[in-house]
């Protein structure tokens, strides 16, 4: 029976997200539209990207070139983004044509700019490394004056996956690292016992929700393992983490998912970097909690109830799939399928490259050590051998 208050030629009108980006975050976020019933737009450089494959609606266009991204952006019942390298006038001049934008500029810029995340972190009290910018070898060598060696310099922009963080022992590979001209920051090294990640969701009428602690293992700046929870994490440690991830999300204005990496350290937890978009250390949401991240990213960009973040499972393990030197992946699909039935394969649809994450495998289950090693097993299987 139709309903009295709608036509019966009424057109079913379905949400439209434009994203800004067609790699593999995007891919994974069409999965969740279609269940919600959302159109997925991205905006892609080649036809070939990850997402430009398996998305109807990819337009081709420079994320660079505000006319590319106003001509995209039309139709759109909010646009967000699957990286954070979209220059801020052209996001400050998308919400001025009165585009929903999410996270706006003055939060993104956040995660965009390193020392611009510094000096609004330090400000709102959340625990930071010290830090300063620095222009020469007389600003490093002040700076480790004060806090010793090593330094840690960062790339203020366009770093991540480990790029553009180098940490310097002497003055000399600092003058090495000062040498590239690519504009710096320096921080006090952390001696930490572990990395942890804190994913939290906000939406623009500011309900905010977040996921369970999570460990992050890294390998030559690379993330190969996250494990939910965080083994080993007490409540109340656990919940600190929890709330200043979400008071950064409060301070700061995003809307979207935020991602906090965060050390842990014998005096507390200190924060490492920010990412305003789905994250890397959330991709074990898919079946791991009620609401994967890239359903409540969406829920939370058009404004919707945020879902629930609770996890399916008492562990959860997510594994990165790197490429190795023989690129047939598929050709060992059945010996992992066939071993554990359990393993969840993502690929992303990338060509291989040795070292290139080209998908990850998720294993679920009671033990933590058996699930690890399930995963372990899985991507160890799908890489191949070490030598071809």
């Amino acid at each position: 029976m139709n309903s009295p208050n709608v036509p019966p030629s009424a057109p079913v009108t379905a949400p439209v997200v434009g994203m800004v980006g067609a790699g593999q975050l995007a891919r994974m976020t069409q999965q969740a539209a279609i269940a919600l019933g959302i159109d997925l737009r991205v905006l892609a450089n080649t036809r070939d990207e990850s997402a430009a494959k398996v998305i109807v609606d990819t337009r081709l266009g420079d994320y660079r070139d505000l006319a590319d991204l106003r001509e995209f952006a039309k139709g759109c019942d909010a646009v967000t983004f699957d990286h954070e390298h979209v220059p801020t006038e052209h996001i400050r001049a998308l919400a001025a044509d009165g585009h929903a934008v999410h996270p706006g500029a003055d939060a993104l810029v956040h995660a965009q700019d390193k020392s611009v995340m510094r000096e609004r972190l330090t400000a709102i009290g959340a625990p930071c490394p010290a830090w300063a910018r620095v222009e020469d070898l007389a600003d490093v060598e002040a700076f480790a004056e004060e806090n010793g060696w090593p330094v840690v310099l960062k790339a203020v922009r366009g770093g991540y996956d480990g790029r553009g963080v180098w940490v310097c022992e002497t003055p000399d590979e600092a003058r090495e690292v000062l040498g590239t001209g690519v504009a710096l920051l320096a921080e006090a090294f952390v001696p930490f016992e572990r990395e942890v990640a804190v994913l939290v969701a906000r939406s623009p009428h500011g309900q905010g929700v977040s996921y369970p602690v999570v460990e992050t293992v890294q390998k030559d700046g690379i993330c190969v393992e996250v494990i939910a929870p965080a083994p080993g994490l007490g409540e109340e440690e656990a919940a600190d983490a929890q709330r200043v991830a979400l008071t950064i999300a409060r301070d700061l204005g995003v809307t979207g998912l935020l991602a906090v990496e965060m050390f842990v350290t014998k005096s507390g937890l200190v924060v490492n970097e920010l990412a305003m978009r789905p994250h890397n250390s959330g991709h074990w949401t898919i079946e791991g909690a009620r609401t994967s991240q890239f359903e409540q990213h969406l829920r939370a960009v058009l404004n919707l109830p945020l879902g629930s973040p609770s996890m399916t499972a008492p562990v959860v393990v997510m594994a990165n799939l790197l490429g190795g030197p023989d690129p047939d992946v598929y050709s060992r699909y059945e010996h992992v399928m066939a071993n554990d039935p359990g393993i969840k394969i993502h690929f992303y649809g990338k060509d291989v490259r040795p070292g290139r994450k080209i998908g990850h495998v998720t294993a679920l289950g009671t033990d933590l050590d058996e699930v690890r090693a399930r995963a372990h097993h899985a991507v160890t299987c799908l890489r191949g051998p070490v030598d071809a």
